[in-house]
């Protein structure tokens, strides 16, 4: 199973804030917006990653990331030279891909909750088995959102982009996972009104095979979308009270690594010192020295 992180776009939303980092890279309280999408790909025990970004922002990935080898994974890197819609990243990453099954997940999607791995498991399991998988949550604006409509079993029977008159109030976050040949499917979809690649064409491509299911983020799950101002400080917000009341950290890379035994203790002790007396730092010794059980 490969995993991509989209960490493209201009972030025009956020200006001036992008206007000289890419918005992937922007603070989320206590690290980069892109350790939380990638810790979902690492919590999906995906080893082997991809991240797409623009030809002035991938150096700086590179560099905070390097090549995943310090959190036991393997990093590689393309440049998407203009933002043609989400589809686009499998055609860009489709050598990557390989004949392997896909997860893709957006730079700016931050997901949180209690047995969120049991859910990745289950879209893991269906993309190894030929079918397809998104992941709906509740929002009272449907009509910002791809949505999914269901029948009275729960499963998908329509997906739609930014309908004016939504068929549910359940929206398509942003990640999502393909069996193999994700890439080849990807080629057929053609630009939609506003030029792009929608990645709700591609979905329906195969919900119309029978091969398209869905997971349902219910109660006691977060999810944050963090491309406007408001939304970024309410990720921030959210991410703070949760580490200060529960006394956890959320997307800490090297804990994950060192939990799933991706890399020894000595490692992660040595990862922990490049972070100074930094709260992540110190979380990272805590782990090591066995004061933190979860």
């Amino acid at each position: 199973m490969k995993g991509i992180i989209l960490a493209g776009g201009t972030g025009s939303r956020l200006y001036p804030l992008t206007l000289v980092t890419s918005k992937q890279l922007l603070p989320v309280y206590d690290k980069p917006m892109i350790y939380y999408p990638l810790s979902v790909l690492m919590l999906s025990n995906i080893k082997d990653i991809l991240i797409i970004s623009t030809p002035d922002d991938i150096l700086k990935y590179e560099n905070l990331l390097g090549s995943g080898e310090e959190l036991g994974i393997s990093i590689t890197y393309e440049i998407q030279p203009s933002p043609e819609g989400l589809a686009q990243a499998f055609m860009i990453g489709e050598k990557f891909i390989g004949d392997d099954a896909c997860a893709m997940i957006l730079g700016d999607n931050i997901f949180y909750g209690g047995g969120f791995s049991e859910v990745l498991q289950r879209a893991i399991d269906n993309a190894e088995n030929g079918y397809a998988t998104i992941l709906g949550y509740y929002v009272e604006n449907p009509e910002r959102f791809g949505i999914m409509e269901f029948d009275q079993d729960w499963n998908v029977i329509s997906v739609e982009e930014k309908p004016k008159i939504p068929k549910s109030n359940y929206c398509i976050t942003g990640l999502y996972f393909y069996p193999s040949g994700v890439a080849k499917e990807a080629e057929k979809v053609e630009p939609s009104l506003r030029g792009e690649l929608e990645i709700t064409t591609l979905n329906d491509r195969y919900l119309k095979k029978g091969k398209l299911k869905a997971e349902i983020l219910g109660r006691g799950f977060a999810w944050l979308d963090t491309g406007t101002m408001d939304s970024l400080m309410d990720a921030s917000l959210f991410v703070q009270m949760v580490e200060k009341r529960q006394g956890v950290m959320i997307s800490a890379l090297e804990e994950i690594s060192y939990r799933k035994g991706w890399i020894s203790k000595e490692k992660l002790l040595e990862n922990a010192g490049k972070y100074g007396n930094s709260p992540y730092g110190e979380h990272l010794k805590k782990v090591a020295e066995g004061i933190l059980k979860y």
